[in-house]
């Protein structure tokens, strides 16, 4: 029988569950959102949704299925929760840019996945491998970390046009930074980008429900290789 896996997408202002890629529910997150209020939430959102895993995106750094430090922009007592245990299924938990970026790899060449919303979210991948990122706190002038400028803060900073020139500029240095083949630029504020530069491809929403599926096919090979989540 075909394992049927619900997504969860968590982010600064808003959580996504999905059921498929285009079965869809949202519901709203913010600052004083703890891990008691979101289970709430989510399993009033999922109500008449029938499901046996989870797949879990969440803003923070995550290893080895475990928060190991509260997230920017939600409430505090993250560390450590058990989502498996509070849900009452089986949970597999990864960082959220990582998910993106698991669902949009094409499967060849060093893929940097940079992700534009409440914060900077960010993963590398290559050969099989998944690699979850701390870019947001790189310094930036006078004291600010470069999230500050990619993200909605630098948006309203700086005005759209403005904005955008200094993603493009940020993301061409990363890309030079990681020897990347490509960068793959999603969050909620690609669709301001009509256009992207060569080496630059535009992210999609569902990439997240595939990085989600993904991560419970531990029986299925890539090439000689399973995936391997660092």
């Amino acid at each position: 029988m075909k394992r049927r896996v619900l997504v969860v997408d968590i982010g600064g202002t808003h959580v996504k569950l999905l059921m498929s890629q285009r079965s869809q529910r949202v519901f709203a997150s913010g600052p004083r959102m703890r891990p008691e209020q979101l289970i709430t939430k989510l399993e009033e959102t999922a109500r008449g949704w029938k499901f046996d895993v989870a797949s879990i995106g969440f803003p923070a750094p995550v290893r080895k299925g475990r928060i190991i430090g509260n997230p920017k922009h939600l409430g505090k007592g993250w560390i450590g929760f058990n989502f498996a245990k509070a849900l009452r299924i089986p949970a597999r938990l990864i960082n959220d840019a990582a998910m993106q970026a698991l669902g949009s790899y094409q499967g060849s060449g060093r893929m940097l996945f940079l992700g534009l919303g409440t914060g900077l979210g960010s993963a590398l991948v290559w050969d099989k491998t998944l690699m979850s990122l701390e870019l947001g706190d790189l310094p930036y002038p006078d004291g600010h970390i470069i999230e500050n400028y990619l993200g909605v803060p630098g948006l309203a900073l700086l005005g759209q046009k403005k904005w955008k020139r200094e993603v493009l500029y940020a993301v061409a240095q990363l890309k030079r930074a990681f020897i990347a083949d490509y960068v793959v630029l999603g969050g909620g504020l690609v669709h301001r980008f009509h256009r992207l530069p060569e080496g630059v491809e535009r992210g999609r929403n569902e990439n997240a429900f595939l990085g989600g599926i993904r991560l419970w096919e531990v029986e299925k090979r890539i090439g000689r290789r399973k995936w391997r989540v660092m």
